[in-house]
């Protein structure tokens, strides 16, 4: 136990060095009161306000653009009719998930989960069998395309949505907890197994116990000298997610608009200025594809020796021409998975700012105390979908499960749930971006298709996304001066 008068002492040294360069300014505007100081009760605020850069992505500010179709409508689907939407600043990866970064994830999963959960392990593996065809020859490309070091850099396919979440969700974590090991809190540990595996959730809320190799300074008077790492301690990230449709549409159009001037000029129908898809510029990169994708009937990759895209089926992530936003492969190579589900009139029905469909609103489980239920097998926090009396008369938000509003909902159930009817149901997701075995129509980025969850291609892959807090663009918003004289009470 650490006596009294050492926990003073400590708490004395940390209050020294914290404020031995602060200014008078880090003190609350509304009361006075000192922050990050152990004798006005120790409320923290984090120094560093700004959200941090994490591996891959690329800042997309946001902005207003109009959403949708700007192509002939040539398969007559009129499931893009335009309309103007504002979307949030986020983060893209730069590049489509590779090879090599799907084969990281199945390591780690078969490291931690392969002996308790072997069929877990299975179940994330990408099908590589998405590259057969009853007449054709592709089986080198089911044996080597995902494992040769030749194919690392390429997209990863084969990959479904469910698939592509949890992706998402094990690269959350992963960061998170290089993020601690990198400021010092955590030791590194190859060794976690099953349900003791890092999770940032759970590691929030105590149920993570990994090896700690330091903890924070507690400014807390009544506390313990050190304590664990909180969110609003600025060290750990938001979670990775696939993107939503608006947001993966805004980031391949990449519309900036000119310096110290807000003026929309004209609707882009391709990521790039102009229809063409070859590079007009007079230097290097003149004459170029832009993107790879099938320039006719039989026309994958060009005439030997003057190959038009370079690539048969899949290209290297990295390759063509980013866009304005510094994204590759906006257009072509992979089509990609957004997080919506797919309703052929989301135009008409969704919000102007930042639209999407497929909410399923939930809450932490909860014990019979009130207390945060224990994990999951898997080392997850538990959730349930939120209660009628739970949503209660709230304006913002009348049921739990939003897939269906505004469509039918009952009624759509019996239409959407039906193979006589129709392909599309709940489990359909859309897909943007056109890929290597399509045709130009398919690389504009308002073009609009869909998918179920659980199926997979050869010609599918995805990118992750992460909303940008505080700031659009990370600059400090301050109002002007005012340039009027002061008056005689000022």
């Amino acid at each position: 136990m650490v006596s009294n008068s050492t926990k003073f002492l400590l708490l004395a040294m940390v209050a020294v060095t914290l404020f031995s360069c602060k200014k008078k300014t880090d003190a609350s505007s509304a009361t006075g009161w000192n922050y990050n100081d152990p004798k006005m009760g120790g409320f923290e605020v984090a120094k560093n306000k700004e959200q941090k850069n994490a591996p891959g992505l690329k800042l997309v500010p946001g902005g207003t653009f109009v959403m949708g179709n700007v192509e002939e409508d040539v398969t007559y689907e009129y499931d893009n009719i335009p309309k103007k939407v504002t979307v949030s600043s986020f983060y893209m990866d730069e590049t489509e998930v590779s090879n090599v970064h799907y084969r990281e994830y199945i390591h780690w999963m078969e490291r931690t989960f392969g002996e308790t959960y072997p069929q877990l392990v299975r179940k994330s593996l990408p099908d590589t069998l998405v590259w057969y065809e009853e007449l054709g020859y592709n089986e080198p490309f089911v044996k080597y395309y995902y494992r040769h070091p030749a194919y690392n850099d390429y997209p990863a396919v084969g990959v479904t949505w469910e698939q592509a979440n949890e992706y998402c969700k094990w690269r959350s974590d992963r960061v998170n907890e290089n993020e601690l090991i990198k400021e010092g809190i955590v030791e590194y540990d190859p060794n976690q197994y099953g349900a003791e595996n890092f999770n940032t959730e759970a590691y929030l809320l105590g149920q993570y116990e990994g090896i700690e190799k330091k903890g924070l300074p507690n400014l807390d008077p009544n506390g313990e000298p050190t304590r664990r790492v909180r969110f609003d301690d600025g060290i750990l990230l938001p979670d990775y997610r696939l993107p939503t449709e608006a947001e993966w549409e805004y980031a391949a159009l990449a519309v900036i608009s000119a310096p110290d001037e807000e003026r929309y000029d004209n609707r882009k129908s391709m990521p790039w200025e102009g229809s063409s898809v070859r590079y007009a510029k007079h230097d290097k990169w003149q004459g170029d594809m832009l993107a790879n994708f099938k320039r006719g009937n039989g026309d994958y990759a060009g005439i030997a020796g003057n190959l038009n895209d370079k690539a048969e089926i899949t290209a290297p992530v990295k390759t063509y021409l980013p866009n304005d936003f510094g994204l590759y492969n906006m257009a072509g190579n992979v089509s990609e998975w957004c997080l919506d589900v797919y309703r052929p009139m989301t135009s008409m029905d969704s919000e102007d700012f930042n639209p999407f469909r497929g909410n399923e609103f939930k809450t932490q489980a909860r014990d019979e105390e009130g207390n945060i239920a224990p994990k999951d097998s898997l080392g997850r926090i538990q959730y349930r979908a939120l209660q009628e009396d739970e949503i209660g008369q709230r304006t913002n938000i009348r049921k739990a499960n939003a897939i269906n509003y505004r469509d039918g909902d009952e009624e759509s159930e019996s239409v959407y749930d039906s193979d006589k009817t129709t392909l599309i149901s709940d489990k359909s997701r859309v897909v943007k971006g056109g890929s290597w075995r399509d045709p130009a129509y398919y690389l504009s980025p308002g073009v609009r298709r869909f998918m179920d969850q659980d199926k997979a291609a050869n010609w599918v892959g995805f990118r992750c996304a992460m909303i940008r807090v505080g700031s659009p663009d990370g600059q400090e918003m301050k109002a002007p001066k005012s340039k009027s004289p002061k008056r005689p009470w000022q």
